[in-house]
């Protein structure tokens, strides 16, 4: 089934270390903004008082959130521009940031379809072309607002490739708008809808489409608890959304989460259902019969399944039922209950995920969080394993069943992202598109460890640094993770890292239980009353980085980004004298209310609630990052982000953060947010607003190690 998307030499700044170390003691002696607290503020858990004396920090449009907000951003501009070397690391990452990069091209009709950035364009473009001939701009998505805080959030065409509806996204946020428009004339159709959010868009032939959405959450200015009916309509193309058919959800049958796609043979609609991150029903609905009701394959939630195709007597089916690495089935059309799914490529002990294209099945195998690629038919034969260029991640390897040919990108840690061309009767592979980054792969590997958690669990993780690195402890160091909601942290290569990386650095990943990287067992691992796993798992990783000299706690930085910064904000909670500089980034730091803002009540497969039992609430609020600030501890050097436009992990979360942590720690350690204005979950930000936030990471992670900057 289809998916649509979407050498320079270095020399030593003349800043001596003598120099940044005064400097750092006039810089550290910073004066934050008075936060008001709201004392009367409590909430009452099981028989347990609970002080929240920021919670007005959770009105984001309020006046007075506002005022916080620009003076906390003006002590952190303060800040981070007297920091000497900031100017030549943000012109550095604009020339490592200016080179040409293509997505993987896809087929719609007579054309052939990709983005492209010339390099330093704050969005890419998307460009066609048919044939051979001169490729056009279709879309650019840099005209699309006065601003430029208006983003391409989508792209999908009707079967035939006449239509396209795509989504935009203003500031980030996760409420979309969809354009429907003429792909040959570029003429839009309609009128625009409005108040979309966690959508496809899936084409009932040329007549109109599915799509999902939520009522808004906002009320005035005040943010809304209730957002937990995801509703999917039918848009008929020509008429007002106003006259929408609600298809599924709503009231009548309230799921959190609703999906829908269309097969590519347009003969059934498949709907996904479900009420948190993991585990969904499947429904379907024949097409072709004018009435026919919507019926269930699986009416529970307890696995997760995803059709992949249909052909005429069967449904392809993706699942974890009895197969926690994954395996895939097939259907009867007329009969496609579980009891009758017949195994056709069967679970392995690496973890699999499938496409499909060209007529064939895909399964892209996890081994030790690397990129393993087997091609089978629909049988369930085996073909071959597609042959990738290194060690890394590979992506894609889906379109439309009669392709010849499909494309795939492959990346590592030392690969930028490269497109392949993939040709699917034999196998063969060849390079299509190559970005020219300003950076030398043979100087730099990558290597993998493993490591012992607390409990004895064995747990991976890839360093990536510059040959020749010595082991004497004092090497900078960001030890990144993530550890949840079943997703997986594969080698994948950042311009951003280059800096780090050219300045003798270390970047380590490491694959804490709670991802995906060893199938659902892992991910349990990590979930609910396990959940100090992931901590201990981090924690045991830069104990490792440590004790094996890669580097040591005055060099060491933690990063994480939502349920990362949930990692970030626990362990630096927990082990403030394990790291020089900690990086909550969007995270969940406020584990007693999450569950009470946008669409945070999904996540309680991963944390559980407050509200549940008291064993849960005494669990949560033991590692909960807001709730174990101590006064009078010296935390680390402490950078929390977010962005104003986040409506996922809100933006409340960081601000109570750092306001606790503002008042109480002590110590010579500057702790500062930075709030990123019109951009939302790390999604939607311009070019120019990532080379900014990367230099102020870079120039605040550097500057606090007492590291002198190398730059051109």
């Amino acid at each position: 089934m289809q998916k649509s998307f979407t050498i320079v030499a270095t020399v030593l700044l003349a800043f001596p270390a003598e120099t940044i170390a005064q400097n750092n003691t006039t810089m550290n002696a910073v004066q934050y903004p008075q936060t008001r607290k709201d004392l009367s503020v409590t909430d009452q858990y099981f028989g347990t008082t609970v002080a929240d004396p920021y919670r007005w920090l959770e009105d984001d449009r309020s006046a007075e959130t506002n005022t916080w907000v620009s003076a906390q951003n003006k002590v952190t501009r303060q800040y981070l521009e007297q920091i000497p070397f900031r100017g030549a690391i943000k012109s550095r990452l604009e020339q490592l940031w200016n080179f040409e990069r293509f997505s993987a091209p896809f087929k719609a009709g007579a054309y052939t379809y990709y983005s492209r950035n010339s390099g330093l364009q704050n969005q890419a473009v998307v460009y066609r072309q048919k044939n051979n001939s001169t490729p056009e701009v279709f879309l650019d998505p840099n005209t699309f607002s006065e601003k430029g805080t208006v983003s391409l959030a989508g792209i999908n065409f009707s079967k035939d490739g006449s239509l396209v509806a795509y989504q935009l996204s203003d500031g980030g946020s996760d409420w979309h708008t969809i354009v429907v428009m003429n792909a040959e004339t570029k003429e839009k159709i309609g009128e625009t809808l409005k108040d979309v959010k966690f959508s496809n868009v899936a084409w009932k032939g040329n007549d109109g489409f599915y799509y999902s959405s939520y009522q808004k959450p906002y009320n005035g200015s005040q943010l809304s608890a209730k957002t937990q009916e995801h509703q999917l309509f039918y848009h008929q193309l020509g008429t007002p959304q106003s006259s929408d058919v609600l298809i599924f959800g709503g009231s009548k049958q309230p799921r959190r989460y609703i999906s829908a796609d269309v097969t590519e043979n347009e003969e059934w609609l498949i709907i996904s259902a479900a009420n948190t991150t993991y585990g969904n029903e499947l429904y379907v609905q024949n097409l072709t019969v004018s009435g026919a009701a919507i019926v269930p394959i699986v009416n529970n939630m307890l696995n997760s399944h995803q059709i992949l195709q249909a052909d005429d007597a069967f449904f392809y089916i993706e699942t974890d039922k009895n197969a926690p690495n994954n395996k895939i089935v097939k259907a009867p059309l007329q009969t496609p209950l579980p009891d009758n799914w017949v195994e056709v490529v069967a679970e392995t002990k690496q973890v699999m995920n499938a496409t499909t294209g060209g007529g064939f099945l895909f399964c892209s195998y996890l081994k030790d969080a690397v990129s393993q690629i087997v091609q089978y038919d629909f049988k369930g034969k085996r073909m071959r394993e597609i042959a990738l260029p290194g060690i890394g991640t590979a992506s894609g390897f889906s379109g439309k069943e009669k392709d010849a040919e499909l494309y795939f990108n492959f990346t590592s840690y030392t690969y930028p992202s490269s497109v392949f061309k993939l040709v699917v009767a034999t196998g063969q592979t060849t390079l299509f598109k190559q970005p020219k980054v300003l950076f030398n792969p043979a100087d730099y590997e990558s290597k993998q460890v493993f490591y012992k958690s607390k409990d004895g669990t064995q747990i991976p993780m890839i360093l990536t640094y510059k040959k020749g690195l010595v082991r004497n402890g004092k090497n900078p160091t960001v030890l990144y993770g993530y550890g949840g909601f079943n997703i997986s942290l594969t080698p994948a290569f950042s311009v951003a890292n280059i800096v780090l990386l050219e300045n003798g650095g270390i970047y380590a990943v490491a694959n804490l239980r709670g991802g995906g990287e060893y199938g659902k067992a892992w991910h349990d691992a990590g979930v609910k009353t396990h959940k100090q796993n992931v901590f201990d798992d981090f924690i045991a990783a830069a104990e490792y980085l440590q004790q094996n000299k890669y580097t040591s706690p005055a060099y060491l930085a933690i990063s994480g980004g939502s349920n990362g910064g949930l990692l970030v904000g626990a362990v630096m909670t927990q082990k403030p004298a394990l790291c020089k500089v900690a990086l909550p980034a969007v995270g969940v730091l406020d584990m007693l209310r999450y569950h009470k803002f946008t669409a945070g009540a999904g996540w309680a497969y991963d944390y559980g609630t407050s509200e549940e039992s008291k064993e849960m609430f005494a669990y949560l609020k033991n590692y909960s990052p807001l709730h174990n600030i101590k006064k009078g501890v010296s935390y680390p050097a402490t950078m929390v982000t977010t962005a104003d436009h986040d409506d996922r992990v809100v933006p409340a979360h960081s601000f109570k953060f750092a306001a606790t942590l503002q008042e109480m720690h002590q110590g010579k350690n500057p702790v500062l947010i930075r709030i990123e204005t019109q951009a939302g979950h790390g999604a939607g930000m311009s070019t120019q607003q990532l080379i900014n936030g990367v230099a102020d990471k870079w120039a605040f992670v550097f500057y606090n190690m007492g590291i002198v900057h190398k730059a051109l």
